[in-house]
């Protein structure tokens, strides 16, 4: 059976049509296209996107308002039966806002917006998502954002480090986040939040491929299963 994935679209959204591309790429099978408005996914899906943006121009707090949509009401409920969903940059707002993951993303430590790549090193090599990196490989991944300082408080920051549920974690001061936290997953691990984007390096004519073993990883693991 192919593989069936989507990518919702919020007003505001910009890396939408990235995560469709670096999924296409990858598994062969064009992404479906959620509008953030539909009230239901498309049947039998293996993978859900939450792309990068400023989804309703950021308004109140990032990844607030898109939270709220209908479509988000699906979202969570196809997570909570085991459905992997990736959240990339306002992504990552998204699902900390819905409750998908522990946390907020705040502004940035420097008050200023980051544009570079930056060095992280695997921290969980063992999740879906990061499957075909290996532990404490150092990868570089673009980043792109204005609000995308991870805090938690201690006791959760304490939890998330001893389930081994820290993804991704900056090797450079890149934002002021919480032990350098550049990605998380939720308990179950099929949910995985992060800041850099993977999607925007999938092929070295464009800068770097680092970010595609994500996609490959998940892709594999599930037409495996």
């Amino acid at each position: 059976m192919a593989f069936r994935s989507a990518v919702i679209t919020f007003p505001g959204s910009n890396c939408d049509r990235d995560l469709a591309v670096a999924l296409e790429k990858v598994s062969g099978t064009p992404a479906l296209r959620v509008w953030h408005g539909d009230a239901e996914l498309p049947e039998r899906l293996d993978f859900i996107g939450v792309p990068g943006g400023f989804s309703y121009g950021d308004y109140l707090r990032c990844g607030a308002i898109a939270s709220r949509s209908p479509i988000m009401r699906a979202v969570i409920e196809a997570a909570e039966r085991g459905v992997p969903v990736l959240g990339v940059c306002n992504g990552f707002q998204v699902l900390t806002e819905s409750g998908l993951l522990p946390g907020a993303l705040m502004r940035n430590a420097q008050l200023t917006f980051t544009c570079r790549t930056a060095p992280l090193r695997v921290e969980n090599s063992q999740s879906l998502f990061t499957g075909g990196y290996e532990q404490g490989q150092e990868i570089m991944l673009p980043v792109a954002h204005h609000d995308g300082n991870y805090f938690a408080d201690e006791d959760t920051l304490d939890r998330i480090e001893g389930e081994g549920r820290v993804a991704f974690r900056y090797l450079d001061t890149c934002n002021g986040s919480r032990r350098d936290i550049a990605g998380i997953l939720n308990h179950a691990g099929n949910v995985l939040g992060m800041m850099p984007h993977p999607e925007r390096a999938i092929e070295s004519d464009h800068g770097g491929s680092d970010g595609r073993a994500l996609f490959e990883s998940a892709v594999k693991g599930l037409v495996a299963a």
